[in-house]
Parts: C-alpha cells; sequence; structure tokens
C-alpha cells in the first residue's frame, strides 16, 4: 500500500474519469462516504459537472435528505451516538427511490431528495430521470457495509484525532458513531476507492499493491 498525495483538484479529475471508465448495466450507482468533517457532499457535488461534460448525466443526492422523521431518529435522545449509526438514515427510503431505480433493472426515476429534516416534513421534491449510462452520487457518513447497495465506493477517511479536531464541537456527541463504524464495518478495507482526508486542502489516496 502506498499514499499518493494529490490536489483536490485531480482528485475531482481521476474520481470522474474512474467514474467515466466503470462500465455497469443501467446506471452507476457511487457512494461518496465520509463524515461530515471530510467533506463528502462537497466532493460528490464537485464531480457532477465533469461527468456531464465526460458524457454522463449525473445527480447528486444527499444522504442528509434521506434522514427519517425526528419521531423515529430522535427517539432515544438528540445526541446518541449508537441511534445515530443504527437509524437516522432511511435507507429503505434510500434504496426504493434511488438505488433500486437506478440499478440494472430499474426505472431511472430517482427522487433527489425525501424528507427535510429542518420542517420535519416530506420534502415533495420532483422525481428526475437519469437514462442509462447516468451516474448517482449519493454523499453522506456511514454510507457502506448495511444494506445499500454501490457500485463504486470512495470513502474519505480521517485519523480519529483529526475527525475529532474537525468535528463541530457541537456534533461531537456523533464521533463515537464513527469510531464504532471504523471498527465493525472497516470501511477502509474494502471501498474502491480510500482518500484519506485530514486536510481537505492536501488529500492524498491510498493505493494498494
Amino acid at each position: 500500500m502506498r499514499v499518493r498525495p494529490i490536489t483536490p483538484e485531480l482528485l475531482v479529475a481521476e474520481l470522474a474519469e474512474r467514474c467515466v471508465a466503470t462500465d455497469v448495466p443501467g446506471r452507476l450507482r457511487v457512494a461518496v462516504d465520509g463524515p461530515p468533517a471530510a467533506r463528502p457532499d462537497e466532493l460528490a457535488a464537485a464531480l457532477v459537472d465533469p461527468l456531464r461534460a465526460a458524457g454522463r448525466p449525473a445527480l447528486h443526492v444527499r444522504a442528509a435528505d434521506f434522514l427519517r422523521p425526528a419521531s423515529v431518529r430522535l427517539e432515544h435522545g438528540r445526541t446518541n451516538s449508537d441511534a445515530y449509526y443504527e437509524s437516522w438514515i432511511d435507507e429503505p427510503g434510500l434504496r426504493r427511490e434511488v438505488l433500486d431505480p437506478a440499478g440494472p433493472d430499474g426505472s431511472g426515476r430517482l427522487l433527489p431528495s425525501l424528507w427535510d429534516p429542518v420542517t420535519d416534513r416530506a420534502s415533495r421534491a420532483e422525481y428526475v430521470t437519469l437514462p442509462p449510462g447516468g451516474v448517482v452520487l449519493v454523499s453522506g457518513g456511514l454510507l457502506l457495509g448495511g444494506g445499500l447497495v454501490f457500485d463504486l465506493a470512495v470513502h474519505l477517511v480521517l485519523t480519529p484525532a483529526a475527525l475529532a479536531r474537525r468535528t463541530d464541537p457541537a456534533s461531537a456527541w456523533t464521533l463515537p458513531a464513527f469510531a464504532r463504524y471504523a471498527d465493525e464495518v472497516a470501511p477502509a478495507s474494502f471501498a474502491d476507492v480510500v482518500v484519506r482526508a485530514d486536510d481537505p486542502r492536501h488529500p492524498a489516496l491510498v493505493e494498494r499493491d
């Protein structure tokens, strides 16, 4: 294994090339997985235009727009790290509205947002049709190793010290969830692309031998 420093711009370019080169039936389902401190939403959003320029229609979907209602995710309190790990993301909704329709036998009719956590109501987003050959980029944390199926998994990893340092103090209660994820799921051991993101200005690609 070697670690190759890379600029943020070149990282986006190489990831876009990897997406374009990955040929699957239907549409390509890509996870951009990482804690908020790693900025997975920003990376996924940055991939949309290069993919479209390469002739691959692209849609960015945030896991944060597929949270369960507050009555479910906050049942054990607002700062329960186990609940955050196990039940905040509406995985059935994400499968039903995004990943299954984007799959080999899917319709291509995707819902970019299901739930508004601010109003705690359905987002009322319009469905979007992603044609065959398109790419759906799902970004957020704790996406891998469970019930969500992806064709390409990008995992953004930070050392525990960097994660603690870069996490908003108001969200420090989530740190045990990410420690549990690293221990129980170990996404860095199987993700297709692993990016060290201790400093977003100086990422590095982890390349296996």
